[in-house]
């Protein structure tokens, strides 16, 4: 199967962002949107961006006002009970708001990045020793636009055992991209948090992008640097790996991670659960929208 066509205007601007600084301009990206905003321009400021993009700003856990800066409200918290998350050990639940982009088996050790392209696990991971994990298993992938939330929770409760920082591009993640982009989701910059569950191991994979360069680890701060901003994208790279023992425990819904703009999640799942047969691409998510479970589901994708 051949590629889907990708208009001429994306494969020129694809073409040229190749030839580009991707991280480089995305750290400045970054800069502006963390400018301090004065008080009497944060909400006329913020409103106007809410707008333009489509955020829901009644979900916000504080008032427009209250944040300084676009990148403060672009990683906003909730206001509690926004979201719920199911408490079932065996129902994997969105991460993330957002909508589906591609849902499947794993077919000889490669995910569906669109019609016509795949990429392998393994290059996703950067680890083949534990892609094997996944050999029987399935993937979903998760878009977030502008006017999604952008904290990752955990998909279902369990025990975060490894982390890994993985270096890349930062191409855009959107329809053209993905499309027009061969392995895309394996060459830029990810965080992959690696989970013990109940059901077997479920990996978190967060794809950094043009303009969001920046993801943070909340289930380990330091990581993150000296201002808590980011694990990807800094000047003075971090440890690529960390090994946690015991693990980390988290519990369904607990916040992991944050995308400082936003981005994609793929997420790798065990033989032991089975995507619900309604997740096909297109949907549109919110984080807890139970994807997948113990019990088996028919899946066509």
């Amino acid at each position: 199967m051949s590629p889907p066509r990708v208009s001429l205007p994306w494969r020129a601007t694809l073409a040229l962002l190749d030839r580009l600084p991707q991280g480089l301009l995305s750290r400045a990206a970054g800069a502006l949107a963390d400018i301090p905003l004065p008080g009497p321009l944060r909400r006329p400021v913020l409103s106007t961006f809410a707008r333009s993009v489509g955020i829901d700003v009644s979900e916000a856990a504080r008032p427009l006002g209250d944040y300084g800066s676009v990148n403060e409200f672009f990683v906003r918290r909730l206001r509690a009970g926004a979201r719920d998350f199911p408490t079932e050990a065996t129902v994997l639940a969105s991460p993330v708001d957002g909508v589906v982009g591609q849902a499947g088996r794993v077919s000889e050790g490669r995910a569906l990045q669109a019609k016509g392209r795949d990429y392998a696990v393994a290059d996703l991971l950067l680890d083949p020793e534990r892609a094997t994990a996944w050999s029987d298993g399935s993937f979903l992938t998760i878009y977030l636009s502008p006017r999604h939330y952008h904290r990752i929770h955990t998909p279902l409760p369990g025990r975060i055992v490894e982390a890994r920082h993985l270096p890349g591009r930062l191409f855009p993640v959107n329809r053209p991209a993905v499309a027009g982009v061969d392995r895309l989701f394996a060459i830029n910059e990810r965080l992959v948090a690696h989970l013990d569950t109940e059901v077997g191991p479920v990996a978190v994979v967060a794809v950094g992008a043009y303009n969001v360069g920046r993801i943070s680890a909340a289930f380990d701060p330091a990581w993150s640097g000296g201002a808590g901003t980011s694990v990807t994208n800094r000047g003075t790279p971090p440890p690529p790996l960390r090994r946690y023992d015991p693990g980390i425990e988290v519990a369904a819904g607990e916040e992991i991670m944050a995308f400082h703009l936003g981005s994609t999640v793929v997420l790798l799942l065990p033989p032991g659960l089975h995507i619900r047969p309604e997740v096909r691409e297109g949907l549109e998510v919110k984080a807890g929208s139970p994807l997948a479970g113990a019990a088996p589901h028919d899946h066509n994708s």
